[in-house]
């Protein structure tokens, strides 16, 4: 049986951006894609209907976290068998789709990532701000070492996972805010899922979503706090509930 590939796009105020985004995604590799929007005061919903893109409007903003949820939610319950994420703001490439869907239609991976440090000139020639890059590297060094992987950017935003890895996490208990990147990549080493990485090329500009330099920090912060639920987790220690399975 044909697997049904759904692409989520977590979006706010990508008015700029979204028709080009959409436009890249290779055709005949995808059956649907979901656009959900966390109150943007811009025309996004405008222009996502109009490219005839299936469009969820919150009426609260929610945060990236809690759009997220909506997203994989949506996208389980539409009958997707591999879900890709793409940031409508044309940072990520889309055109990477159907070099993505390989890794996992053939179940050599459960969880593939874009990966945007593949050399440390390639990516600050990009635009990646130095702070980031640095901090980049110091959090994904020390999440390699507590989680006993060997991934090369545990921070991007270009993901693509099977069915069964968001049937199992309970994402619903993690963080409507930045960190549920993070917490979701913990809860996947946590239940056995096989992390892979591609390298992805990535567009930094003005329209393109970035968080600042005090929210980065509260996001390393909170990184940091997952590891730990990780480890005293793993420890029998402590009881978290973003390890509960569903």
């Amino acid at each position: 049986m044909q697997k049904k590939v759904i692409v989520v796009m977590p979006a706010y105020n990508a008015a700029e951006t979204l028709k080009k985004t959409f436009r890249d995604i290779p055709p005949g590799y995808v059956d649907d894609i979901i656009l959900v929007d966390d109150r943007s005061t811009d025309n996004t919903v405008e222009i996502s209907k109009s490219l005839g893109i299936h469009t969820i409007v919150h009426e609260e903003n929610t945060g990236y976290g809690g759009n997220q949820k909506t997203c994989y939610t949506e996208a389980l319950n539409r009958g997707a068998d591999i879900i890709i994420m793409i940031h409508p703001d044309y940072q990520y490439d889309s055109r990477l789709v159907p070099y993505i869907l390989g890794f996992l239609d053939l179940g050599i991976c459960d969880v593939i990532l874009g990966s945007r440090i593949r050399t440390r000139k390639e990516t600050l020639d990009c635009g990646m701000p130095l702070y980031k890059y640095l901090c980049n590297r110091m959090l994904t060094i020390t999440e390699n070492v507590v989680l006993g992987q060997n991934v090369s950017d545990f921070h991007t935003g270009y993901r693509a996972y099977t069915r069964e890895v968001l049937e199992t996490i309970p994402f619903m208990s993690n963080s409507d805010n930045f960190v549920f990147d993070t917490q979701f990549l913990v809860q996947t080493v946590y239940f056995g899922f096989r992390i892979g990485c591609v390298p992805v090329p990535v567009r930094y500009f003005s329209e393109a979503s970035s968080i600042n330099f005090k929210n980065s920090a509260v996001y390393g912060t909170q990184t940091l706090g997952a590891l730990a639920q990780f480890v005293l987790q793993k420890a029998g220690l402590k009881k978290y509930t973003i390890f509960d399975k569903k």
